[in-house]
């Protein structure tokens, strides 16, 4: 009998060690200081008043770069070339010769409707002498002077025929890579060499059907390239196409910009931004909102240095800055850092923290972003509760 009370004495002794490591356990972990065992000593967070600031929607694509003009230099006519005039990559001016075409032929026949054109224009001047004195017929002076026109007519049209002999630059810009060498024969439709007019550059790039209203002529444009790292382009929009797509339900928009060191290039893939009008918005620090799920969230300072939940909805993000569409109210104080440490009701030791600058330009994308409700403290009035609808 003595083993079995021992036994049994042994066993709940156990049990009530269990029972009172369980009790320990539950009132450390339960407090409202949260994990770490730090009971009622305060965590040390830093806080900011959250209040409006200036704020630029945006809308973010690809774009392509185009010149203002840009064409494939050819000839018109079936020629051998004679003397090319440039080297690839030339800056030439309106009206440059580019490359010179072999024309002996037209030359020939220049000078011989030339000279038929003169016989002709002194015949006429005879014939009217004799015309004044009543000698010939007026008809005979009609007709020679169908003559002399027409002889003039074909001097005109061999000049313009040797005209075509010489190819020239129709305006000022770069020229691409030289195609032709002399003595090459060439058609009409054989490439020379490309010319681009980049002094100043179109940047087309869609945007989508739903944001169509959101665009307009003159609005600012900035673009980016994987060429230029931390190169920006300035520009605006220019022109807004009349159709919509409608295999891709988007638009194209076209930005004009300036390119004096000609670092765009044609055909050039550039990262887009398109600046909306700058408006008030209730922005916090990015890593103030806390994300679980589908769930946004902040920890709000009460008077009494605790912590409650306030449930937020997050607009547009950039740069370090999130947009509060709904849940918080001008003028109240969040916790920006430490809110990993934190639970509902933690007390909290707070620190002030630097407002952030809010960025001049936008550099992410909202394409696909709703329409901005309402912030707390501009023209819309808030509801009962200080939150927007």
């Amino acid at each position: 009998m003595r083993p079995r009370s021992g036994l049994r004495s042994c066993c709940i002794l156990v049990f009530a060690i269990a029972v009172a490591a369980c009790g320990k356990g539950g009132k450390t972990q339960g407090g409202p200081a949260g994990p770490g065992g730090q009971g009622d000593r305060p965590i040390p967070v830093t806080a900011e008043r959250v209040h409006l600031r200036p704020w630029n929607d945006t809308v973010q694509a690809l774009g392509n770069v185009k010149a203002r003009e840009s064409i494939t230099v050819t000839a018109k006519v079936s020629e051998i070339v004679q003397s090319v005039h440039f080297d690839s990559g030339d800056h030439v001016a309106a009206g440059a010769s580019l490359v010179t075409l072999s024309g002996k032929a037209q030359q020939a026949a220049l000078v011989q409707a030339e000279a038929t054109a003169k016989e002709a224009d002194q015949l006429l001047k005879r014939q009217t002498e004799l015309a004044a004195q009543q000698l010939i017929a007026r008809s005979a002076l009609d007709t020679q002077r169908a003559t002399r026109d027409a002889t003039r007519a074909r001097v005109e049209q061999m000049k313009a025929d040797i005209g075509d002999r010489e190819v020239r630059a129709p305006f000022a810009g770069v020229l691409g890579i030289r195609q032709v060498s002399p003595g090459s024969l060439i058609t009409p439709g054989t490439p020379i060499a490309t010319l681009d007019d980049t002094e100043r550059v179109y940047i087309d790039f869609p945007v989508p059907e739903t944001l169509l209203a959101r665009v307009g002529k003159g609005q600012s444009v900035s673009g980016t390239s994987a060429a230029y790292p931390g190169r920006r382009f300035e520009g605006e929009v220019s022109t807004v196409d009349a159709r919509i797509d409608p295999a891709t339900r988007a638009v194209t928009v076209r930005g004009d910009f300036p390119n004096p060191d000609r670092l765009l290039r044609p055909g050039m893939l550039v990262q887009m931004t398109l600046l909306q009008p700058e408006r008030q918005a209730l922005l916090v620090p990015e890593i103030s909102v806390v994300q679980v799920g589908t769930d946004s969230y902040v920890f709000r300072l009460k008077p009494d240095n605790t912590v409650e939940r306030s449930d937020v909805k997050v607009g547009t993000r950039r740069e370090g800055l999130a947009e509060i569409v709904e849940g918080l109210k001008v003028g109240e104080q969040i916790v920006i850092d430490g809110t990993g440490k934190l639970r509902v009701g933690s007390k909290v030791q707070v620190s002030a923290a630097a407002s952030p600058a809010v960025p001049a330009q936008t550099r992410e994308a909202e394409s696909e972003a709703p329409a901005p409700a309402v912030v707390p403290g501009s023209a819309a009035a808030p509801g009962k509760d200080g939150r927007n609808g």
